[in-house]
């Protein structure tokens, strides 16, 4: 009986993960407790750091198991083993309610959008034949859209555009019609075998589309007060209103915004990367009947839908432009006015908004105990101590480089709370004079922008990529979106950084 019963616990925990990567995290959970014994007072730094690297590791495995699981166990071990303690934990989580708001809401109330979103995007998908004026569409109007809105919300909208394609083509491929309902998108064992080869490239389509998206949102979030969490934050304590902090960033971010949309059409002609990939002639043909048949079967009802969802969408960014309230509390206005004046009144038909960004919303919780961890250890504090030893001249290119490789690795609003904080601390203390303070502050913004984009960890929107829904269906992985993103972060950083260094 005892045997029966381990077995059972062994065989559920992690679920259907594969056997060596349960054997990897329980490994995790053995070795830190007894390293951080061992080590003596060297040991809550060490572990700390080794704490970092395995929830990278739960991040890059996240088509094995989602991340919630394994980095929640780490998390929870950190606390127990006292590298943390829960007020630190709810003090991070505390300081990032308006993002754990935007999750909740803002990306529900983009569930409803999603016949104006599908419509419109099938019009242009539909309307630009030339794969590399469309994916610069895309990466353009994810900047322009993330320097008024907010990433995440920019990212839900690419994920549901997405979606609807796969789901529309995968659909037709098993044989089924437009109008079917009860389809598992998620199987292949019902694609026809005529269609397994486009099923393939259509993949790949969407996702040099979806990471030409997110570099988008993070080549127009670093512009603008209102582009990133932590733009508004080192506005805050720099002084500096929406005009002054656009021009202030400007001769760092619009030369990079320049060269990340030159690189985005390179990619696309060189097909380097996993970039190039084009729209199969059966997809293109399958997406123009959907959207023929769509348009016979549309009623006046319809139509009226979706003119209500246009004209939210323009309280949406006019609400999130002028900064009319927290960007969650818009994201609830959305979802109200959407379900009220489109009739959706079903408690059923409401929960399925909230499907995709509560786990989410969970998982950036439980990362916000790793920032704890790197809170409470002061794990970052020596390599800003050391920056600011160095010559005056240097250290804003210094500056930014710590910033982007700290950003690649943790959370960028962390790294740039805790460098904005020192900075103002040097200045208030007359180690640096008010016009030093002003490049450090774009070097702080800049680096935790730009090269963050190297990996998921750094940027909350390509970590919500990563774990929706889209990425297994587009065999979208950790591994692969740190090598889609490589050009981009090559090409980012090292032009922010001579911008930095020589142009402020």
């Amino acid at each position: 009986m005892s045997t029966t019963f381990t077995q059972s616990v062994v065989s559920n925990f992690l679920g259907n993960s594969p056997t060596w990567y349960k054997q990897i995290i329980l490994g995790f959970l053995i070795v830190n407790p007894i390293l951080l014994w061992a080590l003596g007072e060297a040991g809550p730094h060490v572990v700390g750091w080794l704490l970092i690297a395995e929830f990278i590791f739960t991040l890059a495995m996240a088509l094995k198991c989602y991340p919630l699981q394994p980095g929640g166990l780490l998390a929870l071990e950190s606390v127990l083993i006292g590298l943390t303690n829960p007020e630190v934990v709810y003090h991070e989580a505390a300081v990032n309610f308006p993002v754990i708001l935007l999750l909740i809401f803002m990306v529900a109330g983009i569930y409803f959008m999603k016949d104006l979103l599908l419509f419109t995007f099938t019009k242009l998908l539909l309307g630009i034949r030339s794969k590399s004026l469309l994916s610069l569409m895309f990466c353009s109007v994810a900047a322009f859209l993330s320097a008024f809105l907010d990433a995440l919300t920019v990212t839900a909208v690419l994920i549901s555009v997405a979606v609807g394609f796969y789901s529309v083509y995968h659909k037709v491929a098993s044989g089924k019609p437009f109008q079917h309902h009860e389809h598992n998108h998620n199987e292949d064992d019902s694609v026809e075998d005529l269609h397994r080869q486009d099923l393939s490239e259509f993949r790949s389509f969407l996702r040099s589309l979806l990471m030409h998206g997110a570099i988008g949102t993070a080549l127009g979030g670093v512009c603008t007060l209102v582009g990133e969490p932590q733009n508004l934050l080192i506005a805050h304590i720099a002084g500096w209103d929406f005009g002054e902090f656009f021009f202030r960033m400007a001769p760092v971010t619009i030369p990079v915004l320049a060269a990340g949309l030159t690189t985005c059409v390179l990619l696309e002609k060189l097909r380097w990367f996993g970039y190039g990939a084009r729209l199969p002639a059966s997809v293109r043909t399958i997406l123009t009947d959907f959207e023929a048949h769509q348009q016979s079967k549309r009623t006046r009802r319809d139509v009226t839908k979706l003119l209500v969802q246009a004209a939210v969408a323009v309280w949406l960014i006019s609400g999130l432009a002028f900064h009319l309230a927290e960007v969650g509390l818009i994201g609830l206005s959305v979802i109200v006015l959407l379900t009220a004046l489109n009739g959706v009144t079903d408690e059923h038909q409401l929960g399925k908004a909230f499907e995709e960004a509560l786990p989410f919303t969970a998982l950036l919780v439980v990362f916000f105990t790793i920032v704890g961890v790197i809170h409470s250890q002061h794990l970052f504090t020596p390599i800003i101590a050391w920056v600011l030893t160095l010559p005056e001249a240097v250290q804003p290119g210094m500056f930014f480089v710590a910033n982007g490789l700290l950003s690649a690795i943790s959370d960028n609003v962390f790294v740039a709370t805790v460098y904005i904080n020192e900075v103002k601390s040097a200045l208030d203390s007359g180690a640096i004079d008010l016009e030093h303070f002003n490049q450090l502050t774009v070097a702080i913004n800049t680096g935790t922008n730009l090269p963050s984009v190297a990996t998921p960890n750094g940027q909350a929107a390509f970590l919500f990529l990563l774990t929706s829904a889209i990425a297994p269906l587009i065999r979208l992985s950790y591994g692969r979106m740190v090598l889609m993103a490589l050009p981009y972060t090559f090409v980012m950083s090292i032009l922010g950084y001579l911008a930095v260094s020589f142009w402020l």
